[in-house]
C-alpha cells in the first residue's frame, strides 16, 4: 500500500510545472523576438529585405527556440532540492 501512495505523489509532482523568474525572463525575451519579427514583417513592401529575411529569423527563434526554452528552463538548484526530498 506504501508503494501506492509513493507512485501517487511523485505523478502530482511530475505534471506540476513551477515557472520562476527566469523563465518569465526568459519567455518576456522570446515575445520581444516576436514583436520585433512581426514589426519587420509589416515594414515596407511585401518583397523587401526586412520582410524576406529578418522577420522570419525572429519568428522561428522567438516561436522555435527561446518560448520553447522557456517552458523546458530549469535552474540547477531546483534539481538539488528535488534530489534533496527523493
Amino acid at each position: 500500500m506504501a508503494k501506492v501512495k509513493q507512485k501517487f505523489s511523485a505523478r502530482n509532482s511530475a505534471n506540476q510545472i513551477a515557472f520562476t523568474k527566469a523563465n518569465f525572463v526568459i519567455f518576456s525575451i522570446g515575445l520581444l523576438f516576436l514583436l520585433i519579427g512581426y514589426f519587420a514583417l509589416a515594414q515596407g513592401p511585401a518583397d523587401s529585405f526586412s520582410s524576406l529575411s529578418v522577420a522570419p529569423v525572429f519568428l522561428v527563434l522567438g516561436y522555435c527556440v527561446v518560448i520553447p526554452l522557456a517552458i523546458l528552463y530549469r535552474n540547477s538548484g531546483e534539481k538539488k532540492e528535488e534530489k534533496q526530498g527523493d
